[in-house]
């Protein structure tokens, strides 16, 4: 009390004489608190210097551990109209199937028998390969055949030719024959004038010699004309020679010109029959697509597209099929400061959605229904939700994860760290700093030293 009142109640009444005062001011209560407070504190103490195991957690979901083994929706490579449904959804299929049946849509492929009318133009297209090929090898010929008459007929003018210059050559020998005789019977004339002149010799005479030269003067003629056809036969074989090689040459180049267009339309129909190949084949192949197959044994989830009838594009979902044989992993995401704390290889403990667990953070040798796991691969690339994605597989040293767990359950992850005292950690998480850095190897190799 205070004691400010001119009435004091101190001096007339004693708090001693009052039971519950007495229990209240009693020594051994004090006693007895401080020392329960004393043994907490030492117990405070003493758990400060515990060892307490660092971790990076995350939140994720079961997943697979190769992509091949993660549900999957089938899709239709072209756009159709469902016919019919083979399975229903939860049942078992194997690799191969058949799940759904679909039929054409597009104008340019409904005809049922589009592979069979593409076959038979192809045949036709064959055929008319083979008539240009012939028809090649037939102008071949006419080219072979051309040219060997060409030196024939060629060999033979220079023949006619040759002999032409050769009887030019003796043509105008004769001439120079004929010309002597000429001027032997010319000279003769004029002596046997001048001697008839002279009284020597009869007009007789002259008259013989003169006949004789007029004969030697039209066998000059005769001779000078002879020169000049023969000359003109030699003329006449040369001309015939070019005309032989140009006429020839015309032959051959027209028959090399249709063997050429053969040629073009040959290789032309080839690639046609090509083309015709490849459109049979994409026809067939677009047949086999109406049957829609299980790509794996599997089990069927849920169908996108259910209505028969119903039409659907191109690369569209129609039924989603999860696999039977798979590996299980968790797929987690740890935010971006804590990646340089992740590797490859480390050791995670995993809480499964729907496993009863009891985990102590710090402590993971404490903790009960809880799972082992291992890093196999980090994200390189941060994640649409901001974080980077870590997939987890299970710890073979440690067993293998319950059989009915699914996948998408949820899991939770912690990543065990590096172990250090319980005050540090409550230090470090106070001041906000992240968990120790460590090189994973070190910290074996430390492990090994100590072992």
């Amino acid at each position: 009390m205070l004691n400010i009142s001119h009435n004091p109640i101190n001096q007339k009444v004693t708090l001693k004489e009052y039971e519950s005062f007495g229990r209240v001011t009693r020594i051994r209560h004090h006693k007895i608190f401080n020392r329960i407070l004393l043994g907490f504190s030492l117990m405070a103490i003493i758990v400060m210097f515990l060892p307490w195991t660092q971790n990076v957690s995350g939140n994720g979901f079961v997943t697979t551990l190769t992509p091949e083994q993660r549900p999957q929706t089938l899709q239709s490579p072209i756009p159709g109209r469902i016919e019919k449904w083979y399975v229903r959804e939860g049942d078992e299929v194997k690799k191969g199937d058949t799940i759904l049946y679909i039929s054409e849509i597009k104008n340019a492929y409904q005809d049922p028998k589009l592979a069979e009318r593409t076959m038979a133009q192809r045949d036709a297209k064959s055929r008319s390969v083979t008539s240009y090929k012939e028809k090649v090898s037939s102008l071949e010929g006419q080219i072979g055949a051309l040219i060997t008459e060409r030196s024939l007929k060629l060999e033979q003018t220079e023949n006619k030719l040759k002999q032409t210059q050769l009887k030019v050559i003796s043509d105008s020998i004769d001439l120079e024959a004929v010309k002597t005789n000429y001027s032997i019977a010319d000279r003769q004339y004029q002596r046997t004038l001048t001697l008839q002149k002279e009284g020597l010799k009869a007009v007789t005479d002259v008259e013989i010699k003169k006949l004789k030269l007029q004969e030697m003067q039209a066998k000059l003629v005769s001779q000078e004309n002879k020169l000049l056809a023969s000359k003109n036969e030699a003329i006449n074989a040369q001309i015939e020679l070019s005309r032989i090689r140009a006429s020839y040459a015309d032959k051959i180049a027209k028959a090399r010109s249709d063997r050429a267009t053969a040629a073009s339309s040959q290789f032309e129909a080839e690639a046609e029959v090509v083309k015709l190949d490849n459109a049979y084949t994409n026809y067939s192949i677009r047949n086999s697509m109406y049957y829609v197959t299980a790509p794996q044994d599997g089990f069927i989830n849920k169908a996108l597209k259910a209505g028969i009838g119903e039409t659907f594009k191109e690369g569209e979902a129609l039924v989603g099929i999860m696999p039977s044989k798979y590996e299980l992993a968790v797929e987690t995401y740890v935010d971006p400061i804590d990646l340089p704390l992740v590797h490859v290889g480390e050791k995670v403990r995993i809480q499964f959605d729907g496993w009863p667990a009891i985990f102590f953070s710090g402590w993971p040798n404490a903790s009960f229904g809880t799972f082992g796991g291992e890093i196999v691969a980090v994200e390189t690339f941060i994640s649409d939700n901001g974080k980077f994605r870590v997939l987890i597989a299970p710890d073979s040293k440690e067993g293998i994860w319950p059989q009915n767990i699914r996948v998408g359950s949820g899991a939770y992850t912690i990543a065990l760290l590096e172990d250090v005292p319980i005050w540090y950690e409550l230090w470090r998480r106070l001041n906000g700093f992240p968990p120790n850095y460590y090189n994973p190897s070190a910290k074996q190799a430390s492990n090994e030293a100590k072992k």
